[in-house]
């Protein structure tokens, strides 16, 4: 797939999301502006509860605002239905998950080709893509193994190869290293690194609780009472 070139990859205006909970509404985004451009990566902090999961839900188009709108590549996703969602997500974005989201009955090389071939690769393509990328984040000796054979840092290499097999134009990584240690979790974010170097118009934006994690990012903002400072 050709990589979009837009110069701003996310522009995000007036974001707001509700959840009515019994007899009260619970205000999570009250009005969340962002512009990334193509290549940046942001690390969004913020407290738990704070909405972050929320936010990059709603990028993601796994869910649908109350008001404001999402651009990707220029793409108005706002009010996406489901199927043209699903779609869009397995053409444009990749997703990396504090819990990888491995299946656990398949090896790593199948987790991967399945999501190739859900972005819509013919099974010869989505295996070597599946391979090549397993290989560049150092798994190229664990393709039949189960993700339970495999220690949480190998998992969310696992998970990162995954999430790009696709070539996205936008990365979306939730607390990427909340469940490993210090020196695994420095491991998974060199490399991040390593692949945006690889591919400079590849776009990152990750919620976090790590401040040290800033070091890496381009751009840093914190979400407070609904929006984003």
């Amino acid at each position: 797939m050709m990589k979009n070139t837009t110069e701003n990859m996310l522009e995000v205006a007036g974001l707001k999301r509700s959840y009515r909970l019994g007899n009260n509404v619970l205000h999570v985004l009250r009005g969340v502006d962002l512009i990334l451009k193509t290549g940046e990566w942001c690390c969004v902090f913020g407290a738990s509860g704070s909405g972050k999961t929320t936010f990059l839900n709603l990028v993601g188009a796994l869910e649908k605002p109350d008001g404001g709108t999402i651009r990707i590549a220029g793409e108005d996703i706002s009010g996406l239905g489901r199927r043209t969602a699903a779609r869009f997500r397995a053409r444009r974005i990749g997703f990396v998950f504090q819990n990888y989201q491995l299946l656990p009955e398949l090896s790593i090389l199948e987790n991967v080709t399945l999501a190739a071939r859900f972005g819509g690769a013919s099974i010869p393509e989505a295996g070597r893509r599946a391979k090549e990328l397993l290989a560049a984040v150092g798994l190229a000796d664990r393709l039949r193994h189960r993700p339970n054979e495999l220690s949480g840092g190998e998992q969310q290499r696992a998970a990162i190869a995954r999430a790009l097999v696709n070539s996205p134009d936008l990365l979306l990584a939730d607390e990427p290293t909340g469940n490993l240690d210090s020196k695994t979790g420095e491991e998974v974010i060199r490399l991040f690194g390593k692949l945006r170097a690889d591919d400079p118009t590849l776009t990152i934006l990750m919620i976090t609780h790590n401040r040290d994690l800033a070091a890496f990012a381009d751009k840093t903002v914190e979400l407070v009472d609904g929006r984003l400072k």
